[in-house]
């Protein structure tokens, strides 16, 4: 296993490229590879340049839109409901966010349900839209049903990623992000391109015995909710799933459950959809709302700095903060570079070649 390390420009000009050979405006590929990177750039890998790929092979199946007319279908003073057009979500998303904020401005918060999108990237990149304009940041996403619910093996739920974002003052925005499985899909496509086993407790075979092969999705297998198993509360990781999916969906008219459309496109999706496209939900609440954003910064500073002085087991462990990781990532990757793996960059570059654009 080989890393390659290239410049954020680099990147952000490849895919940028890349979008503008499918077909997307300049400003929707600007926007589109701006999500992207900054998943590359927060170290969260599974979900940067690396699903490049995945976003061509749906499109060539005319299963995205590159010229989407992405439009409010329904709305209120503080909440709205958006038709993606089949638009790519990286486009989408932001969109909608966008939306939230400007109800959260004049009236306090906004509440975005989207429909009829795609796969939308990291969820903090949209949660933070928010916390830029002072405001609490919420987004989350159902997806491609890869999730049995506890007791069963039948895949239902996404990894349905939620995102809670708020500011801070003299310390980085508290970010949790995180998926409601066990694991992110996207973990599991590392674990298979170094060819390492996985943990126990991600997923279990197509008989629910658990299992620690990479590759166990494509053998009839499923990902487990956060917790694993009942006894390690994995009834709460399917609760929070089903939550993104009712909101993200239900709420919106997209598909959810087991009608939600594969992001892989050698999978077609359902022949009985229950909505359309992939749902999001999207909420910006303003701080000043609720008391003095100042007094609020400060106050989660004193939060911060007193979990990081937090006794632990380990004196040489400390207590992580929420986004701390992947905020010391993008500080070194700016400088450093974005590393990326041989097999990722092999992919990328015969996306170059069949794309007729320069390559890596």
């Amino acid at each position: 296993m080989t890393f390659y390390t290239f410049t954020e420009n680099k990147l952000r000009q490849f895919t940028e490229n890349v979008f503008l050979k499918m077909g997307c405006p300049l400003v929707d590929a600007q926007l589109a590879a701006d999500v992207l990177l900054k998943s590359d750039l927060r170290g969260i890998d599974s979900h940067g340049v690396a699903r490049l790929s995945g976003y061509v092979r749906l499109w060539e199946k005319q299963r995205i839109n590159a010229t989407p007319t992405i439009k409010v279908v329904h709305e209120t003073a503080t909440t709205a409901t958006v038709d993606g057009d089949g638009g790519l979500g990286l486009v989408v998303a932001p969109f909608a966010m966008k939306i939230a904020i400007e109800k959260a401005r004049i009236y306090g918060s906004g509440w975005v349900a989207v429909k009829n999108s795609n796969h939308f990237g990291i969820a903090g990149y949209h949660s933070l839209m928010a916390v830029e304009q002072e405001m609490i940041g919420i987004s989350m996403t159902n997806a491609s049903p890869l999730v049995a619910p506890t007791y069963s093996n039948e895949r239902l739920l996404g990894t349905n990623p939620m995102c809670y974002a708020f500011p801070a003052g003299k310390y980085p925005p508290v970010i949790v992000d995180m998926a409601t499985a066990a694991a992110a899909n996207g973990k599991l496509e590392i674990a298979q391109r170094s060819n390492q086993p996985i943990p126990e407790g991600w997923v279990q075979d197509s008989s629910g015995n658990t299992s620690i092969n990479p590759h166990q999705l494509k053998e009839g297998g499923s990902l487990l909710p956060l917790g694993s198993d009942k006894d390690h509360g994995s009834h709460k990781g399917y609760g929070l799933s089903a939550t993104v999916d009712i909101l993200s969906a239900v709420l919106s008219g997209a598909n959810y459950g087991p009608w939600v459309p594969p992001f892989v496109a050698f999978l077609e999706p359902p022949t009985d959809p229950v909505g359309e496209g992939i749902g999001h939900f999207l909420g910006a609440m303003r701080v000043d709302g609720f008391r003095p954003a100042q007094d609020f910064k400060d106050h989660l500073d004193n939060w911060i700095e007193r979990f990081k002085s937090a006794k632990t087991v380990d004196p040489d462990k400390k207590v992580i903060i929420p986004g701390e990781p992947e905020f010391a990532y993008e500080q070194d990757r700016r400088i450093n570079g974005i590393p990326l793996i041989d097999v990722v960059v092999n992919d990328l570059n015969e996306l170059a070649k069949k794309l007729e654009i320069e390559g890596l």
